[in-house]
This record gives C-alpha cells, sequence and structure tokens, in this order.
C-alpha cells in the first residue's frame, strides 16, 4: 500500500513540537535528545492502515498476549518512555542541586502544558498522583456539617465511594446513591436521576465523565447546568476522558475535576492532575498542613512531600507525542477499535453488551457479559485458553469483563477476541 507524505505539513509539525519542548528544556548540565527526532515521518500522511502500523511500532508488547486491558494503565510509547528514562537519569545526576533548583520551575512549565491540553487556567490545576487522590482531596476537603448531603452513583469508583462513607461516619453527613441505567433513551433521563436526589440539604454531586466499568460517557454539562441552577457543586470523575475523548474542561462548566493521566494521556505511573474552579479554592482545607500559600492558592492542596519528579517532567513528552496524533484522531480510532468488536457480538445469543449501544454514548471501552458464565470465569477463560488479557468487572448493576483497547490494538487481534466470544457463547 502507497502513501504520500506532505514534507510542509511535516516541517511545520516538527517545528512545532520542537519549539514546544525548547521552551520546557531543563537547565541540566547536558541535554536529553529531544523525542522529536523519534517521531516517525509517515504521521503526515492520511494513509490510515500505514498510520496506525506505524503507531503501533512505538510500543513494546509483550507477546504471550493481547492486551485488551489498558484502562488500569496505558503502557508508554517508545519516544515517551526514552524521553522518560532521560529525564530520570538527570534527575538521578543532579540529585539534591536539581530537586533545591528547577524542581518546581520544571513542574510549573508543564503544568502549563496541561492547562492548555485541557482548556483551563494554570492557577486552576495541579499535578497529582492519580484520580483518587484527586478527587478523595475534594470530598475530604469540603466543610461538611451533620446532615450536609452529597449525591453519587453504584457505579463510581470504589475509592471516592469509600472517601464519601468516611465523610459520612466522621461527620454525619448523608450519601445519597443512585443507579445508573446500562443503556438509557436520553441525556434527559440521566440528568432527571440526579435531579430527583437532590434537596435543600445537598452540597455536591460526584459523577463519572466515562463510567470506568462500562464505558458510559455521561452528559456531564447538562447535570453541571442542572445543578448549579439548584444551587450544588459537581465534581467530575474524569479518570478515563482525558486523552481519551475530545473535551475541555472549560466546556464541562464543572466545579472540580480529577484525572490520571498515566491511563490514556501515556505518562508514567503515578501522575495525575486536579482542576478546582478558582472561586472554589479558597473553601477547600488541605488534606495536608500546608500554610506557605494563601487559602485561595490552588498549590494548598498539593503538600505530598517528595515525590518522583521525573514522572512530572515526563509530561511534556507525553503531550507532545498526543499533539503528533491530534485528540480527534485518537477519540476516532479509540471509537472504531470498540465499534468494531462490539457491533458483531451484540446480537448474537448469550452474549451481553453492558454499554450503551448509541456510539455517541462511548468511545474505546465497553464491557461484555455471557450468559451463564461469571466475569472472573470469563477472564480466566479468555486468557488461559485464547491468550486475551481483560479484567472482570462484577458489581453493580455490570457483570462482564472490561475490554479496553489502544492505539496499538489492530483490527486482527479484535477478530482473535471475536472468535473467542462466539465460541465461549456456543458452549
Amino acid at each position: 500500500m502507497r502513501y504520500t507524505v506532505n514534507f510542509k505539513t511535516m516541517n511545520s509539525k516538527r517545528n512545532f513540537l520542537k519549539t514546544l519542548l525548547l521552551t520546557a528544556t531543563l537547565p541540566l548540565t547536558i541535554k536529553a535528545k529531544s523525542i522529536t527526532d523519534e517521531l516517525p515521518a509517515v504521521w503526515a500522511t492520511e494513509d490510515e492502515p500505514d498510520y496506525w502500523k506505524k503507531i503501533r511500532n512505538d510500543y513494546k508488547l509483550k507477546p504471550d498476549y493481547i492486551n485488551l486491558e489498558n484502562g488500569y494503565y496505558s503502557i508508554m510509547a517508545q519516544p515517551v518512555m526514552e524521553g522518560y528514562l532521560k529525564d530520570l537519569q538527570l534527575v538521578n545526576m543532579e540529585g539534591s542541586y536539581y530537586m533545591r533548583t528547577v524542581q518546581y520551575d520544571n513542574k510549573q512549565k508543564s503544568k502549563e502544558q496541561l492547562a492548555e491540553l485541557l482548556g483551563c487556567a494554570s492557577e486552576e490545576l495541579i499535578i497529582t498522583r492519580n484520580t483518587t487522590e484527586s478527587l478523595d482531596t475534594i470530598i475530604s476537603g469540603f466543610d461538611w456539617k451533620a446532615g450536609d448531603e452529597a449525591i453519587m452513583a453504584e457505579q463510581d469508583y470504589g475509592s471516592m465511594l469509600d472517601m464519601f462513607k468516611q465523610q459520612a461516619k466522621r461527620y454525619g453527613m448523608v450519601n445519597k446513591i443512585i443507579s445508573i441505567p446500562l443503556d438509557p433513551k436520553s441525556d434527559e433521563e440521566i440528568v432527571a436521576l440526579y435531579e430527583k436526589a437532590i434537596t435543600a440539604k445537598t452540597k455536591l454531586i460526584m459523577i463519572c465523565h466515562m463510567i470506568n466499568i462500562t464505558g458510559h460517557i455521561l452528559p456531564v454539562k447538562k447535570i453541571c447546568h442542572m445543578a448549579h441552577s439548584k444551587g450544588v457543586e459537581v465534581m467530575v470523575d474524569g479518570a478515563h476522558s482525558v486523552s481519551h475523548i475530545d473535551f475541555k474542561i472549560s466546556d464541562l462548566n464543572c466545579d472540580y475535576f480529577g484525572s490520571s493521566l498515566h491511563k490514556w494521556l501515556g505518562v508514567p505511573l503515578g501522575v495525575g492532575i486536579l482542576y478546582v474552579r478558582k472561586e472554589k479554592i479558597k473553601q477547600l482545607w488541605p488534606i495536608y498542613g500546608e500554610f506557605a500559600f494563601k487559602e485561595e492558592d490552588i498549590r494548598k492542596l498539593n503538600h505530598t512531600g517528595t515525590i518522583s519528579v521525573a514522572s512530572d517532567i515526563a509530561i511534556k513528552h507525553a503531550v507532545a507525542y498526543q499533539n503528533a496524533i491530534g485528540i480527534k484522531r485518537k477519540e476516532e480510532r479509540l471509537r472504531l477499535l470498540q465499534n468494531y468488536w462490539t457491533s458483531k457480538v451484540k446480537d448474537i445469543k448469550k452474549i451481553k453488551l453492558n454499554t450503551p449501544l448509541d456510539p455517541h454514548r462511548s468511545c474505546g471501552i465497553a464491557n461484555v457479559g455471557i450468559e451463564g458464565i461469571t466475569p472472573g470465569e470469563l477472564a480466566k477463560l479468555l486468557l488461559d485458553k485464547y491468550k486475551i488479557w481483560t479484567v472482570a468487572i462484577n458489581t453493580a448493576n455490570v457483570q462482564g469483563v472490561r475490554v479496553t483497547p489502544q492505539l496499538f490494538t489492530t483490527t486482527a487481534e479484535l477478530d482473535k477476541f471475536i472468535i473467542a466470544l462466539k465460541e465461549i457463547a456456543a458452549t
């Protein structure tokens, strides 16, 4: 198959990325090679089969199984990994000199890049370690009083539900839990569920941007509009939406937003973000004592002690890599991969999809179950017999395995997964 490289476009893109990276160059004793030197020229073409083949070649994959469980941790592309390892070596070489001179300047540069990527002000953003830390910072930071209410769904992530339970036990606040239908008829059906649960005592609603166990994309903006009209704040779990679907935080109109960047952006493990609307910062208590910053300064929420700073500065490599691909193209590819396999099994007897059928209500993530087989048994059978790695989900109204392909996943691999599901369902 032939393709044409647009060198004008390619050079422009490379120059832009080089400029982007040079602005964040570390003032260290040796200079790391720019990852833009590793970007494949085929990225300037519209020949999609060759394009995605090049992308796959950017990943080192374990040959023992087909990896369809990338939602927990999406491994780094090799250009990003190489940049990260050089950063790690440089930090290690300079030791305390780095930590006491440029550590915070470089973290600020990473934060500014993320703010631009996510569509918010850098003064409203901090780099955390994961979504759990981010959202638990908000939940524990509220000045809860006995009788105050919070609304959440049983499909929300367990760590945040546990933090709400702790606040209820500690302060006497009340948690009201709703259940999200697997395949709603409309956005309004979802909005109405949250609206019905609101009372005069409701202080906060927690919602998922993408429900992690099913991939269901919720109508966040509509829920926020409804909640704000009733004086209720909204916290969004965006663990799976950042670098997965095309959006800006500013478009959501939420008050708080947390995400894990090691899931879909492809940064090292242990990097997340927390967004707080500027006027909401002052009211929050930090998890850890911090009096070096003013009450309205979001940095008061970021007192985590000494961490792996090389992970923070590696953000620039992952952002450059994604920008070279483009978030719209990435979203389209992930949705195509999900629709590819779900469309071929959805009507098969005994197979049940636990993800909305409307393609606009999901993207790369989907969940599938088979009648008569527990999620654990299904995941084990897929791995042992078919060498396909997934994760079992058995909670709330969801019983099946979660399937999360990545940009390196091929349709040939998904064909093997389809065959496996058909054979298992036929037994």
